[in-house]
């Protein structure tokens, strides 16, 4: 039976707890100093700290450790590594393959995305190096999915919501040329959300001041049954650095999707154990979103750009009706709440942001002093809801449960009285209660007072499967039978955290298999000495070192995309009618910088 996991982000200890409460399967979390998000790391203890709370319910913690490093980096990156294994982790998230030649423990690898997952003979590659899973580039078809799923017996992981890089993974340099803020080193700037000049070689402006590179947020929670088919068995939740808001909703959602899936399959089954109760309807638009795409999952461009705004737009809720000086309605079926942010794109394409002061009787008032005629709000705009109140303040709140099935047996023995568990994984425990047994006189209330007390689990990580009673009905009192209760629950939940039995996975090291390319150059991140010796045992006869390490000489690729500009913006060399030809450029305060197209591939580089 083939398990399928559900992968959410942890930005800390609380985020990944809530992740697993509304039903992750696992999380990933970023360490001190090495993972890919600077701005989300955390300590050993709170990863142990999240470690323990994730193994009671079988789900898993996989640390990101993905940024390139340097030769004075290692020695602590193996240091780090070992504390935590020791912590509890689960696997380890690389780009790096200088730490394939780490003293490492037995902790199971997965080759990031950031390793540029999208060629067969690559990921075959990797997985006779070693690794446990490959996370695919996010920009890989069905069919490609499902080639490499025939053609490899190696886990695979892909992406299904979140933020879209522009570049492919791992090969994007911009942050770095611009600002020295380096992307395989977990600092990226972000420029591709910036505004861009689109000019000819001449200084001609053809498009002016807009996001190019600024591309919608992916959503594929319709297509989870062919990626189960194509072969993907973890199903990744984008997010390190979005609000506990956003975390909840999404990973609740993709819980019910996925639940939907496995309820009417007898093939498959979650990776983790236990319910998930969710306490809202989840909804991807009313938490932090772009617009959508399923990006290029079915092999075709689907309108992948988001060029007017990088910001969340959320919802569309209706279209402007009536304006007045302090005042506006709406033509819309949505509830409206004080305190939500409303925003429309005016007649200039810019994005513009209201919050609501106060809504009554079908009128919206800003905050006092608003000029709604400054803001250029016309009727007929259509209006977003960006930041839903009400729904937020739903999700602030216990908004799910998580709880592990559990049977209870309640039984006399000459000491006394036992009692019996085993929760739905088997795990096994009891606890006993000596005293001096009595005959009750009153046989039904006996047997009441056993079901009512030996029932209330209230907040504990489980919920009643059933009880059986095999008893002759005694007086025990409320106090005697709920220690009881609470006695083996506490020892059948320490119980789940030590039978947890983590993958454990030591790399061999072998030289007779050879990486597909001889020369390697700068874009494929060798940035110290035991990633050019991993590489050099492999068959590489040249390697030259990374981008942040020296400025490569000639032509220099800044950024690898699957995003086309001219095919956006409906001028593709490709089209007859199109008459924007000859070199183009991208060009704001931080610099120029031109454009190359792969027509017969379909792709765009920026050069420097």
């Amino acid at each position: 039976m083939k398990k399928i996991e559900l992968l959410a982000p942890a930005k800390n200890y609380e985020f990944g707890k809530e992740a697993i409460n509304h039903g992750a399967d696992a999380v990933y979390i970023g360490c001190e100093f090495f993972g890919a998000r600077e701005a989300a790391s955390n300590s050993v203890k709170d990863i142990e700290q999240l470690v323990l709370y994730a193994h009671k319910f079988n789900s898993r913690v996989y640390i990101a450790f993905n940024t390139i490093l340097f030769d004075d980096e290692l020695q602590k990156a193996e240091n780090k590594i070992r504390q935590l294994w020791s912590a509890g982790a689960d696997a380890l998230i690389i780009q790096d393959m200088g730490i394939l030649k780490l003293n490492l423990p037995p902790i199971p690898l997965f080759a990031s995305t950031q390793t540029d997952n999208r060629d067969l003979e690559k990921i075959k590659f990797l997985e006779n190096s070693g690794f446990e899973r490959i996370i695919l580039a996010r920009e890989l078809s069905l069919h490609q999915i499902r080639e490499i799923s025939k053609n490899t017996c190696v886990d695979l992981e892909a992406f299904v919501h979140g933020s879209l890089c522009v570049s492919y993974s791992g090969k994007c340099y911009l942050s770095y040329y611009l600002g020295k803020r380096s992307a395989n080193r977990g600092s990226c700037g972000q420029p591709c959300r910036l505004k861009w000049n689109l000019c000819k070689e001449d200084g001609k402006i053809i498009e002016k001041n807009r996001h190019l590179l600024s591309l919608k947020d992916m959503d594929r929670s319709e297509s989870l049954e062919d990626l189960i088919d194509a072969g993907i068995s973890s199903f990744k939740i984008e997010g390190r650095l979005k609000d506990i808001s956003y975390v909840k909703n999404i990973t609740g959602l993709y819980r019910k999707k996925l639940d939907s899936i496995i309820s009417k399959r007898n093939d498959l089954k979650p990776l983790s154990s236990g319910k998930t109760e969710l306490f809202f309807s989840p909804d991807p638009l009313k938490t932090f979103s772009r617009g959508t795409t399923s990006y290029f999952l079915y092999g075709k461009r689907d309108k992948i750009e988001s060029f007017d705004t990088p910001k969340s737009i959320g919802e569309k809720i209706g279209t402007v009706d009536r304006i007045e000086n302090n005042f506006f309605t709406l033509k819309t079926d949505s509830k409206i709440s004080n305190n939500d942010g409303l925003c429309f794109f005016d007649n200039n394409f810019v994005l513009k942001g209201i919050k609501v002061n106060k809504f009554e009787n079908g009128k919206i008032f800003p905050k006092p002093g608003t000029d709604l005629k400054k803001l250029l709000l016309s009727k007929g705009l259509s209006v977003y809801r960006n930041y839903d109140q009400e729904f937020t303040k739903l999700l602030m709140g216990e908004s799910s449960k998580r709880k592990i099935g559990i049977s209870l047996l309640f039984k006399e023995i000459p000491e006394g009285f036992i009692l019996y568990g085993e929760d739905e994984d088997k795990n096994k425990t009891s606890a006993v209660f000596e005293t001096e047994k009595i005959k009750a006189k009153n046989r039904d209330y006996a047997f009441s007072l056993y079901e009512n007390q030996l029932s209330k689990l209230g907040n504990s990580i489980f919920y009643l499967k059933d009880l059986k009673i095999e008893s002759d009905p005694y007086f025990v009192s409320s106090g005697d039978l709920n220690s009881l209760r609470r006695k083996l629950i506490e020892k059948a939940e320490i119980l789940r955290v030590e039978s947890f039995k983590r993958t454990e996975k030591k790399i061999q090291p072998s030289h007779d298999f050879s990486y597909p390319q001889k020369n390697l150059d700068y874009s494929s991140n060798v940035s110290n000495k035991k990633s050019m010796d991993f590489y050099k045992e492999h068959g590489v006869e040249k390697v030259d070192p990374a981008f942040e390490l020296k400025n490569p000489l000639g032509k220099v690729f800044l950024m690898n995309s699957k995003h086309c500009i001219r095919h956006s913006l409906g001028i593709c060399t490709k089209n007859k009618k199109n008459t924007v030809r000859g070199p183009l450029y991208l060009e704001n305060e931080k610099g120029k910088i031109q454009l190359e197209f792969d027509c017969e591939n379909c792709e765009m580089f920026l050069v420097m």
